[in-house]
């Protein structure tokens, strides 16, 4: 039986590496030329609204809707009686009570809105303790948009006769103060494009004349 050659210690050093370093591919190099050098990872970020600014644009839209409601929106146009000059008032008691008024108004109307206003006609009714003793109707007109226009009307009212109130109109005018009611009233149409919207101003006073020197004591007026 042949016996086995072992190989010497000289061949078996010879069949193993010298290095383990000089065995490994230059790709796996297990000391890096630059041992520093780092990879940075970047990751993207979303950035999140703050629900306050979700909430600007809308808030914002609304607003100016409300603000150009609040200017187109038609309004009634203002109503003042800018002169009231009495001409003559006399009552007598015979053979009944009764009142003549000769008067010149001057009635100024202001238009708020932002279209022309055409108003069809004023109306100005004089009356005594809340009963109607006459009326005067002056023609229509313009006014422009924000616009102010001032209405002459001459009121006459001869011999009108005064039955459930005539002892009231008796202690007036031996007082010297005659309370008389007028009330102004205006109607017309705005036009807004296609659109005739109508509107209506009022303004009531209450003028107190002195019938003996043909003179106004005071008056009091207030929008209707």
């Amino acid at each position: 039986m042949e016996g086995t050659t072992q190989p010497t210690a000289g061949a078996r050093e010879k069949l193993l590496p010298t290095s383990a370093a000089a065995s490994l591919p230059p790709y796996l190099d297990p000391h890096p030329a630059d041992s520093s050098s780092y990879a940075v990872l970047l990751v993207p970020v979303r950035r999140r609204l703050r629900r306050g600014g979700r909430c600007i644009a809308p808030c914002l839209t609304a607003l100016l809707l409300a603000l150009a409601g609040f200017l187109l929106w038609p309004a009634d146009p203002d109503i003042s009686l800018a002169r009231f000059h009495l001409g003559h008032v006399s009552v007598v008691a015979r053979p009944a009570v009764a009142v003549t008024i000769s008067a010149a108004l001057k009635v100024r109307v202001r238009n708020p809105d932002l279209f022309a206003l055409d108003y069809t006609r004023l109306d100005v009714a004089i009356g005594y303790r809340g009963k109607p003793l006459g009326l005067v109707t002056s023609g229509g007109g313009r006014v422009q948009a924000r616009a102010v226009s001032y209405v002459d009307a001459n009121l006459q009212l001869d011999g009108i006769r005064v039955v459930e109130d005539a002892i009231y109109l008796l202690k007036d005018l031996a007082r010297g103060s005659v309370p008389f009611d007028a009330l102004a009233e205006v109607e017309g149409h705005l036009h807004f494009f296609f659109l005739s919207i109508p509107v209506k101003g009022r303004i009531s006073c209450v003028v107190h004349v002195n019938p003996h020197n043909q003179t106004i004591v005071h008056q009091d007026c207030y929008p209707e």
